[in-house]
Parts: C-alpha cells; sequence; structure tokens
C-alpha cells in the first residue's frame, strides 16, 4: 500500500505563487508516475501536470509556462511551483502517484487564488 501527503496548499492573491508538495509512503516501485489533478467546484477533474521517475514532465496547456513540477526520487516526493496564479486556478489539488496499473491519491489540498 502506498500513502500520500500534501501541503503547501492556502489562499493566495492573483499574481502570487505557491509550491505544493506531495509525499508518498509504503512500498513504492523505482519506477513510477507522480503529479497533480485538480477539481473546481463544479468542473471536471483536471490533469495538471505529471513527472515520471525519469523527470519527464507534462503540463495541461492552462498551467503551461507557469507552473513546474519537479520531483526528488530519494525522498518519494514530488513539488508543484504554480506562479502568476489566477483565480480561475482556484481548486482542490490531488497528488497521485501511479505504479504500473494501480494509482494512489492524496486526500487533497485546496488551493484558493482570490484578493
Amino acid at each position: 500500500q502506498v500513502h500520500l501527503v500534501e501541503s503547501g496548499g492556502g489562499l493566495v492573491q492573483p499574481g502570487g505563487s505557491l509550491r505544493l508538495s506531495c509525499t508518498a509512503s509504503g512500498s513504492i516501485q523505482s519506477i513510477n508516475t507522480m503529479g497533480w489533478y485538480r477539481q473546481a467546484p463544479g468542473e471536471e477533474h483536471e490533469l495538471v501536470a505529471t513527472s515520471t521517475s525519469g523527470d519527464i514532465a507534462t503540463y495541461a496547456d492552462s498551467v503551461k509556462g507557469r507552473s513546474t513540477i519537479s520531483r526528488d526520487n530519494a525522498k518519494n516526493t514530488v513539488y508543484l511551483q504554480m506562479n502568476s496564479l489566477k483565480p480561475e486556478d482556484t481548486a482542490l489539488y490531488y497528488c497521485y502517484l501511479r505504479s504500473g496499473t494501480t494509482v494512489y491519491w492524496g486526500q487533497g489540498t485546496q488551493v484558493t487564488v482570490s484578493s
């Protein structure tokens, strides 16, 4: 079993920055993908960014150029640095880890962008 714990969410003004962190513990395979989804009220889940264990990163168009995903494999931790935040970035951000066909989820961390 794998357990994911997110941190770093909060309230930030438009144009501000936040850094989300997600640490995995448990039976973690070395080859995996970690990343972030988000869900705003009344909206579908959106895949925000992913990072493979080989450091290949992908981004949603909505955050490309404003966000950077990175990971520390030694710490089983993935980070999402978000800059130039907009009110439409307000959502519950979920971390996930995919290993083979199994996907594990964190509980989510709320990001609210508002003045």
